[in-house]
């Protein structure tokens, strides 16, 4: 049955502002039915169309053979070479098919028994017109290993690890060798009350500290961290906790690797990317795919599903979503949110249909599949279904956030915050558009910046954060405004909150990766987590917070609530009170000003108490607000509410109160 169109009174039912640009929504609706109608047609539909790692790469049969297939269309001789065949180039010699789909089956050694060894290193070699021979790790292969003793090249590996013949909206952000990760930090995860985790660097990639966005073996976990199975356990292990694993895809570009990569894999410089400079990104150094191929969508829809099927993971982050949707790739392009921006000849329609198929099909077949999108340009109906003209996104991430903290903390005093700024740039996104918001991102963390803790505390980080030295002005600021960030974030921000790992308590270093300018040194490439551990220190108060912030929005329930109401954003007395899911937040963010019965707004009448403060002793506070007490109601609006209450004293926290 062919795909249902689009009508505009469906797209300005979403937004009435989007009249001027119905013919562009509609018409990428129309691009993508057809191609969505060419799938079903031709391939069988989404179920056939993305299991093309069972087809193409190497597939192990019930009698153990092992038939190995790849697209290379402009080669004219291919073999398959490894350690099983001692390199010999005329022992196996593959079949092109009329669409440039090379195969070879490598028989049993016997029935049940693999020809080709688990782990053995293998390549496919070809002639291409030119009479130029060229080697290549195959392009849909599952596991990579580097050698740096030897070369920085990849090797292709064989995996096939003794199985039986015939088998083939609050989150965490991570980085780490994966069975570690698994016994040690799982558990802090999961007691800290995150329900999800985002994995960064799985792909393999070619330059660790690219952070794993140089990917060159797309269905390959990273070999740096352990091995598939292990990456495995942390998954399982994860989704026994109630953890729900999100995978940080990186469709957006590719390695510009030729020996271990995707680029020039059959001799062209066009076979998965645009050639010529539409396929090469400049900033990145790295290749543009063509996501107008039908087997580049074969081959990156495939990816997703692999990861789902093979790993089990829950869903997808998807990286450079701003660079793939439009053809300047959002280089010196400052978005102002003006509708043109979006639908105009600056929009890559290739691109987002690619995104509307890979929504549309993830949903279809797992429908508690979570995508989400990294964009900074705003992209209306980014986060809308396909079927209502939208891209397909369950969520955006709220990118200006972390940047805003940072510039803040770098360039202004205290007395200096423009609250309505801070305010603006929080709530600053798509009506009914679900959003991620993070106060530290690992950009953010790197070297070359420093962390949020560091901007606020780092000259007396190494010497005043025990509890047996005195409690400076220093760090009695850092600790109050770390806390208020996070919680005005939290509540403020969006319907998801993203921490970055270590920013839970403050951690007291950078993030770096083995490169060159540091000696190839592993020391920043990690996490303290014997800061937070030990009692002495007041690293714990911030992580004592965080599991106190996540405890009450499970009970409150925030981020699945309604945007809240900004009753004041006040830059003379530096204090923000808004309202949501019930519950009222007051913060005050005055360097010196404390306040007495300071008269707030509210829409619903009552009796209030405070159930969370950050002035808690627990938390590293002076317990100048104390918990519980009684605050009622005065009927008579205030701050455009119909009443108000006398909120207690306060000075640079925050109180948080419900009725």
């Amino acid at each position: 049955m062919p795909t249902a169109s689009l009508d505009s009174k469906t797209i300005l039912d979403i937004d009435p502002w989007l009249e001027p640009d119905v013919p562009n929504i509609i018409h990428r609706h129309d691009l993508f039915r057809k191609w969505k109608d060419t799938i079903d047609e031709v391939e069988g539909g989404y179920d056939a169309f993305t299991k093309g790692y069972l087809k193409f790469g190497l597939n192990v049969g019930k009698n153990g053979e092992v038939v190995y297939r790849e697209w290379a269309p402009n080669a004219k001789e291919a073999t398959l070479i490894g350690d099983f065949n001692h390199w010999d180039r005329a022992a196996n010699p593959m079949k092109k098919d009329p669409f440039g789909v090379w195969e070879v089956t490598i028989p049993p050694k016997a029935p049940g028994v693999c020809a080709i060894p688990h782990d053995s290193k293998l390549k496919i070699s070809m002639v291409i017109p030119s009479g130029e021979r060229i080697e290549r790790l195959p392009a849909w292969i599952t596991r990579v290993t580097q050698d740096l003793a030897v070369s920085p090249v990849y090797d292709a590996r064989f995996w096939h690890p003794l199985r039986s013949t015939g088998t083939n909206s609050s989150i965490r952000d991570l980085h780490s060798r994966r069975a570690e990760f698994t016994t040690d930090i799982l558990p802090r995860i999961r007691d800290l009350g995150y329900n999800t985790i985002q994995l960064m660097a799985v792909m393999e990639h070619a330059y660790y500290a690219s952070f794993g966005y140089q990917v060159t073996s797309f269905f390959a976990a990273s070999s740096r961290y352990g091995s598939p199975e292990d990456l495995k356990e942390l998954i399982d292990t994860a989704h026994a906790m109630g953890i729900t694993v999100l995978l940080d895809i990186v469709h957006s570009h590719a390695s510009n690797n030729v020996l271990d990569g995707l680029n020039q894999f059959d001799g062209t410089d066009h076979l998965y990317f645009h050639e010529g400079g539409k396929g090469r990104h400049e900033l990145w150094d790295s290749r543009l795919f063509n996501y107008g191929s039908h087997e580049v969508l074969r081959f990156l829809m495939s990816n997703l599903r692999f990861w789902m099927e093979e790993y089990r993971f829950d869903g997808f982050r998807f990286d450079g979503v701003t660079s793939m949707m439009y053809v300047h790739h959002g280089i010196g392009t400052g978005f102002s949110g003006g509708y043109h921006e979006y639908f105009g000849p600056a929009a890559d329609l290739e691109a987002i249909v690619y995104l509307m198929l890979a929504n549309d099909a993830m949903h279809t077949l797992y429908p508690f599949c979570i995508t989400i999108a990294e964009d900074v340009s705003g992209m209306p109906l980014l986060c809308v279904p396909v079927s209502k003209g939208g891209v397909g996104f369950d969520y955006r991430l709220s990118m200006a956030i972390p940047d805003m903290w940072i510039k803040l903390l770098k360039h202004k005093r205290d007395d200096e915050w423009d609250l309505s700024n801070i305010v603006h740039t929080l709530t600053n996104r798509r009506y009914r558009e679900k959003s991620i918001a993070y106060a530290e991102s690992h950009d953010q963390a790197l070297v070359g910046d420093k962390t949020l803790a560091f901007w606020l505390m780092d000259k007396e980080m190494y010497t005043n954060m025990s509890d047996l030295t005195e409690y400076t002005p220093v760090i009695a600021r850092g600790i109050a405004l770390h806390k208020m960030i996070r919680l005005l974030v939290h509540s403020l921000g969006g319907e998801g909150y993203l921490n970055f790992e270590g920013n839970e308590f403050g951690h007291p270093e950078w993030l770096d990766f083995p490169r060159e300018g540091n000696c190839n040194s592993f020391h920043y490439a990690r996490r303290q987590w014997n800061v937070v551990d030990d009692h002495l220190l007041r690293y714990r108060y911030l992580n004592e917070f965080d599991k106190a912030m996540n405890a009450a929005e499970d009970k409150y329930g925030w981020l699945a609530a309604e945007p809240a109401y900004v009753s004041l954003k006040h830059d003379v007395d530096k204090v923000i009170v808004y309202e949501r899911a019930g519950v009222l937040f007051v913060f005050n963010f005055h360097p010196t000003q404390s306040f007495t019965d300071y008269r707030v707004g509210v829409q619903e009448p009552g009796e209030y108490h405070v159930v969370l403060t950050s002035d808690e002793k627990q938390f590293g506070g002076f317990d100048n607000v104390k918990l519980g007490g009684q605050y009622f109601t005065t009927p008579l609006e205030w701050n455009g509410r119909k009443n108000f209450l006398q909120a207690c004293g306060f000075w640079l926290r925050e109180l948080y109160s419900d009725f």
